[in-house]
């Protein structure tokens, strides 16, 4: 008997559910919450996340259609072959699901029952398959790899919590082969896929302990700032603190601060931190046995409260101002308009429509001579898959591997916190794009999907993609007799994900001459320190405020198969020299010259970029040569600056994330390090279940199948410009990659989109190589009749999350939410 055949009735029809619902793309569990304030476990942010997002306005759009031209979606193809990167289809999803509640060993609990002391399902999605398993399939005529589910299950039936890594399958499910095992041999800690659970008791962190806290010191927070953080709905005040915990010396230490809640309905919480910080220890599962350590207050540490407060009601004590709401921490518009402002601004248009075509099923994009698929899951959001350029693939994976943001500071609050995003999760907030802002109007846009709660959420239109015309060319040249200019028209694929208090685009973007780039820009608010005593770690740009420093670092894997899988590194630098020549007349000449070597082993493979950039990154096949005899590669570049972390050693990580140290890191591919990170590595920072460091034992790194690990970044001390957010005009890095000997021309030569101008005495002649033009009869390209009315998309149309219930089953009322992720 299959599977199919033996499931319950509300099996059927979770899977009939999951057929009819939204979700197209990865199923992920976006819990743990977010650092952000609001939607932590006081129940505020919660409804606030729904009030502003959650949206009645139903209906499915991939791209919105413009005013002026019907004509903008992209074609519809069918990919080459099945996106093996993809998502599980709703069956299996529903299958799994089914079958690892029947599973009796497993003790699980359907989450909407479940308690602090049960087991739950943290993810289903799919388990990407290794490389040696695809490249058959992908580049011939071998079978396609062997299907399974990746499933993270949240054990906390035990005094011990853990999150257990395990992979269901084959998929589909059979009773005859169906099978659980742990998931083990992607990481570097080998104890059967386990990692502890330092959270598994958040639902009584702040009933049980720090609301009492705040509780106890509530004559002091009422006589500081009118207020009190005791759990109760007339709260003015909020209480939370590092991430990750401090573990040292067998203890488990959190620190936790106090922060205004904002008076109207923008999150800007953190902007307003009051400068009372507390320590605990929380080692075990039992609240009763939890102890309090002391209290910091203006840079003066109280091991107990009664001395805090003996200390606070004295007449020599000093009181700081707080930080407060107010329209300088609210983003909406504020001064006086510059002059011409409410005009139409300028608005770029496709007036051909989309010139890219997709296969939505699939995720699978044509661009020009451009192809690659889009992966997406849980931990890191989009990843693009077999990129090719005209059909020969440069890149199996490129994809985000982690972002850290690590501050610093006086108080033990910033200095004690070091988030790794992955922790909370990319995919689960990757929310709907704004259009005609995030992206042009005229984007084609897909969704993305996730598992939470057995449920099934949707983000709408989270992910566009589009073609761009540069404001500046990809080449010109002029002489006495003409001028020569091309147009720079690039696509890109773009998301945007808001963890917590900060907004990351990541956006991938082609270009015409073969190169390609990623790209992140952040936006958002600020976690800020407290001013007082914090001089050295910050601008102060408010009333009590300073710009806390930090690092943002940004990893990506970027696995390149140049002309095939055997590649090298080369470094080539300019460097100077002092030289005689034949021709020199013996005279000794101070100039400059190239130095070439190849980086031999993983034993030197970690490096940052040269000084004064002198020194190019190579990949190259040492095997293909071009007609003049170089080897053929790409380059490596870093553009819009790049960054890694600043601290060394950091006690906040301990070997948590060590790919963070340097620009570049190369390492021989193995199926058995697919990722820098792992999603919980915070939860034991000094053993956790990746620690990069351990990639890198010697083995060769020529003429083999090598993985590049690179930093993006930012050194951040914010300033008075980041007030009320973050801008994304400096907030940004970006690694380029391009073409080095490839090709035997520029390959933007081919395109029509250029023109060349031969003048002479006042007269001009004009070559502009076929492309369209208005009116001409010659043309084959269709377009639409432009219409100058300024494109104003329809905002009104932002929904939310798309979310259908499955346990009980009830596909006939899907509703919007984002509350709860």
């Amino acid at each position: 008997m299959g599977f199919f055949d033996s499931l319950s009735p509300r099996a059927v029809a979770t899977s009939a559910l999951l057929l009819t619902s939204f979700a197209q793309d990865a199923l992920a569990r976006p819990n743990p919450d977010p650092k952000a304030p609001w939607v932590k476990n006081t129940g505020l942010g919660k409804k606030k996340m729904a009030n502003h997002l959650k949206r009645a306005i139903m209906g499915d759009r991939r791209a919105i259609e413009t005013p002026f031209c019907s004509e903008t979606l992209a074609t519809e193809i069918k990919a080459p072959k099945p996106n093996v990167w993809g998502p599980l289809v709703d069956v299996e999803v529903a299958s799994v699901v089914e079958w690892l509640f029947a599973q009796a060993d497993l003790n699980l609990t359907v989450t909407e029952e479940a308690g602090g002391w049960d087991n739950t399902i943290q993810l289903v999605e799919a388990m990407w398959p290794n490389k040696t398993d695809v490249l058959a399939f992908v580049d011939g005529d071998g079978p396609a790899p062997t299907k399974y589910a990746h499933v993270v299950l949240n054990n906390r039936a035990t005094e011990t919590p853990h999150y257990a890594d395990i992979i269901v399958g084959p998929l589909p499910l059979d009773n005859a082969t169906a099978k659980w095992e742990p998931l083990e041999y992607p990481y570097t800690k080998q104890n059967g896929g386990k990692v502890r659970n330092l959270d598994a008791d958040s639902d009584r962190l702040y009933s049980e302990w720090l609301f009492k806290i705040g509780a106890s010191v509530a004559d002091i927070t009422l006589d500081l700032w009118n207020g009190t953080a005791m759990g109760l709905e007339n709260d003015t005040l909020s209480i939370w603190g590092i991430d990750p915990l401090w573990q040292d010396d067998g203890e488990i230490i959190r620190w936790d601060t106090f922060w205004n809640i904002p008076t109207g309905d923008f999150d800007d919480m953190t902007l307003f931190p009051l400068g009372l910080y507390f320590s605990s220890e929380v080692s075990g599962r039992d609240p009763s046995k939890w102890e309090l350590r002391g209290w910091l207050y203006n840079s003066v540490f109280y091991a107990t409260t009664e001395e805090f407060r003996a200390a606070y009601w004295s007449e020599d004590f000093v009181k700081n101002g707080p930080n407060v709401d107010g329209d300088w921490a609210r983003t909406d518009k504020n001064g006086e308009t510059p002059e011409m402002d409410k005009a139409q601004g300028p608005v770029i248009v496709a007036p051909a429509g989309a010139r890219f075509a997709v296969d939505h099923k699939e995720k699978y994009v044509e661009w020009m001579d451009w192809s690659f698929y889009v992966g997406f899951n849980r931990d890191t959001g989009p990843g693009l898959f077999d990129i090719r350029y005209k059909g020969e693939r440069l890149v199996y994976e490129l994809s985000l591997q982690e972002a850290l943001a690590h501050y610093a500071g006086n108080d033990p609050m910033n200095s004690g916190t070091a988030y790794l995003d992955s922790f909370y999760g990319f995919g689960p907030y990757t929310f709907e794009l704004v259009k005609g802002y995030d992206c042009p109007a005229y984007a084609t846009y897909m969704n993305t999907s996730f598992y939470v709660n057995e449920e099934t959420r949707t983000h709408i239109d989270s992910l566009c993609l589009f073609e761009y015309v540069a404001d500046y060319p990809m080449q010109r040249h002029t002489t006495s007799d003409y001028v020569s200019v091309t147009k720079n028209t690039y696509f890109v694929i773009r998301s945007i994900a808001t963890i917590g208090n900060y907004d990351y685009q990541q956006s991938f973007s082609f270009f015409m001459d073969g190169s390609f780039a990623v790209e992140v820009r952040a936006s958002g608010y600020i976690q800020s320190a407290y001013f007082a005593g914090n001089e050295d770690y910050g601008f102060k740009i408010h009333d009590n405020l300073s710009g806390s420093m930090h690092d943002h670092v940004l990893n990506f894997k970027a696995d390149f198969d140049v002309l095939g899988t055997n590649n090298s590194i080369e470094l080539m630098s300019m460097v100077p020299v002092s030289r005689s020549y034949p021709w020199s007349a013996g005279k000794v000449r101070n100039t400059m010259a190239l130095e070439r070597k190849f980086i031999e082993t993983e034993d030197e493979s970690r490096f940052n970029w040269g000084p004064n950039s002198a020194t190019q990154v190579l990949i190259v096949n040492e095997n293909e040569r071009n007609k003049h005899g170089e080897m053929r590669g790409y380059r490596v570049l870093p553009y819009m600056g790049t960054a890694h972390l600043t601290v060394q050693n950091s006690t906040n990580l301990g070997v948590a994330a060590q790919w963070a140290n340097h620009d570049v890191q190369i390492t021989k591919y193995k199926d058995s390090e697919q990722k820098a990170y792992h999603a919980f590595n915070t939860q034991d920072v000094h053993d956790p279940p990746v620690n990069f460091d351990k990639y890198f034992d010697g083995e060769s790194v020529r003429n083999e199948d090598i993985v590049l690990w690179l930093n993006l970044g930012m050194h951040h001390v914010p300033h008075t410009g980041d007030l009320p957010n973050t801008v994304q005009t400096t907030a940004h890095s970006g690694i380029q990659f391009m073409p080095s000997n490839y090709f035997n021309i520029d390959q933007s030569r081919r395109t029509v989109n250029q023109v060349r101008i031969n003048y002479f005495n006042g007269s001009a002649e004009v070559e502009e190589f076929g492309q369209f033009k208005a009116g001409s009869s010659e043309s084959t390209c269709s377009t639409c009749k432009l219409n100058y009315t300024p494109l104003e998309p329809e905002h009104q149309g932002y929904k939310g999350d798309v979310v259908i219930r499955k346990f009980p089953f009830d596909p006939n009322n899907p509703f919007y939410a984002t509350s709860g992720i």
